[in-house]
């Protein structure tokens, strides 16, 4: 796969070092792709220019580009260098950082982004994750919040602990895609049971996240509740 990350900061270079270790192509584009920066990197193509105007994309052969990464620092320049990715060089898929949560409702298909990464949004989930139990923490958020994968710690209690997770009716559109328990993860069968305490992952959609929520939570453990 060839990738273009645009932006070579300490972001960029980290997502080029992790795809570069997967066997990818990886073409880095910055205005000030340096020598102490390239050499950050060394792997990886570099192209020194602006992101932002066409003749440096058509120079980065976008033509001929599997996936557009735009992690600059700027929302603004991640938005341009999306729209212009999808637009005017029809790259199949785009991902844009949103460095600020407020500009997230820009970065849809409109601009031309197919996956936004908000990373104060994934901090956020990631301290939630590890403090809160029966409640929902939202991880990511697929084809522009169309669906969402949410995480839930099951609390001790709950009605469903003990369960085969083939005789838990969860609700429509939900799939249970992951359990971690004990430090490890793993890949759920309807013959597998529940445990308190286990961390549920699932995918699901935006009108059934309330009735998830009550079917795992610590509410639905209280007496006269579920």
């Amino acid at each position: 796969m060839r990738v273009v990350i645009a932006g070579a900061g300490s972001v960029g270079r980290s997502i080029a070092r992790e795809l570069l270790a997967h066997g990818h192509v990886v073409l880095l584009v910055d205005k000030d792709a340096n020598e102490s920066r390239v050499a950050k990197v060394p792997e990886a193509h570099w192209l020194s220019g602006d992101a932002c105007e066409i003749s440096t994309l058509q120079e980065a052969g976008l033509v001929d580009c599997d996936v557009v990464v735009a992690a600059t620092g700027d929302d603004k320049a991640n938005l341009v260098v999306s729209l212009l990715a999808k637009t005017e060089f029809g790259v199949p898929r785009t991902v844009g950082r949103v460095n600020n949560p407020k500009n997230e409702w820009m970065f849809d298909d409109s601009w031309g982004v197919d996956v936004a990464v908000s990373t104060p949004r994934l901090m956020t989930a990631l301290v939630e994750e590890a403090v809160t139990v029966g409640q929902l923490v939202h991880i990511f958020e697929f084809q522009q919040g169309r669906a969402s994968m949410v995480e839930l710690t099951l609390p001790t209690g709950n009605p469903v602990v003990g369960a085969r997770v083939g005789d838990v009716d969860f609700p429509a559109d939900t799939v249970l895609v992951g359990i971690i328990r004990d430090g490890r993860p793993i890949a759920p069968t309807r013959d597998d049971s529940l445990e308190a305490g286990d961390e549920l992952l699932f995918l699901t959609v935006p009108n059934e996240l309330g009735e998830l929520e009550r079917l795992l939570s610590v509410r639905a453990a209280s007496p006269g509740r579920g």
